[in-house]
């Protein structure tokens, strides 16, 4: 079957079905999502964190709105055709919101959408000051997801826990075995702090597994091959582009406000390639009017509309 036939989500399964360790960059809008696909990525991560700072300037705090999260991944979904994963923080309420999050990520085009068990207002997975609900509570959200997929979403569910911080490592790894029990497509233990940590979650929960790898960040930087080997399934990059883009600005505007040139600049030709003026050129050329007469009227007696 014609892949560009198929929906995100069965995009999705299909190269996870694959065999290997599947690497995924972050991305925060729909340029950095386009540039992913165009380095040759196969899906690509939409991160919260990215998102809060890129569009609010605000941390990952849980700021940031359902409504607004939303129109960010429509606008990434809708500017590439590699399946896009989706931050879906912890639902943004209680079970009925959480279905209606689930289901409102689906038709924004997403192929995955993450939820996780931290305290509303949540806050990055790195960094200091997090709490999780009770494991009934995790539970719920999960099983609120899930029925929602099960209910028509089309849509993959990750199911995060941040309880390594808070409860320790075997509180952890207890609640992404349940998650994965109760029909998660894939786990996804945050922050594990050492590879003794990251082996034993991959040994002792079935299922897809993610490693979140955040550069200076508590989990350690492991070569994909290692990953693999544990068990990962997935390892992502949420905030590397981020980070890149980051220095690259900083940089370009010291030299700017020195009198200098800025430094890695693209050629004015391919800025314009990258953000779509090719395409658009050959739509209007294929579309173009250079008279009246170049239109057609329908034979006598047919119906234009048919």
């Amino acid at each position: 079957m014609n892949t560009y036939t198929l929906s995100p989500a069965a995009k999705l399964r299909q190269i996870l079905d694959r065999p290997g360790i599947l690497v995924m960059p972050g991305c925060h809008d729909a340029l950095s999502a386009r540039l992913c696909e165009m380095a040759g990525f196969e899906t690509a991560f939409m991160s919260g964190f990215a998102v809060s700072a890129s569009r609010l300037g605000l941390p990952d705090t849980g700021l940031i709105s359902y409504a607004e999260m939303l129109n960010q991944g429509q606008n990434i979904c809708n500017s590439v055709s590699i399946p896009i994963w989706g931050d879906g923080d912890t639902g943004f309420g209680n079970a009925a919101n959480i279905k209606r999050t689930v289901k409102g990520y689906a038709q924004a085009g997403f192929a995955c959408i993450m939820l996780e068990d931290q305290v509303a207002p949540k806050r990055c997975g790195h960094t200091q000051g997090k709490s999780v609900v009770e494991r009934n509570e995790a539970v719920m959200r999960i099983q609120a997801a899930v029925d929602a997929r099960n209910e028509g979403a089309d849509i993959l569910i990750m199911a995060r826990t941040d309880a390594r911080a808070t409860h320790g490592i075997d509180e952890a790894i207890a609640r992404a075995r349940i998650f994965d029990e109760i029909g998660a497509d894939i786990n996804f233990l945050e922050a594990p702090e050492s590879a003794a940590e990251m082996e034993r979650y991959c040994r002792e929960v079935p299922g897809y597994k993610v490693a979140n790898l955040i550069e200076h960040g508590k989990t350690p930087l492991l070569p994909h091959d290692q990953l693999e080997a544990m068990g990962y399934k997935i390892a992502v990059y949420p905030l590397t582009l981020l980070n890149a883009a980051i220095v690259s600005m900083q940089a370009s505007l010291k030299a700017l406000k020195s009198g200098t040139t800025a430094p890695l600049i693209l050629n004015f030709s391919e800025l314009t390639r990258i953000v779509g003026f090719d395409d658009y050129y050959q739509a209007t050329e294929r579309y173009r009017i250079d008279s009246v007469s170049d239109i057609q009227p329908p034979e006598s007696g047919t119906n234009s509309h048919s």
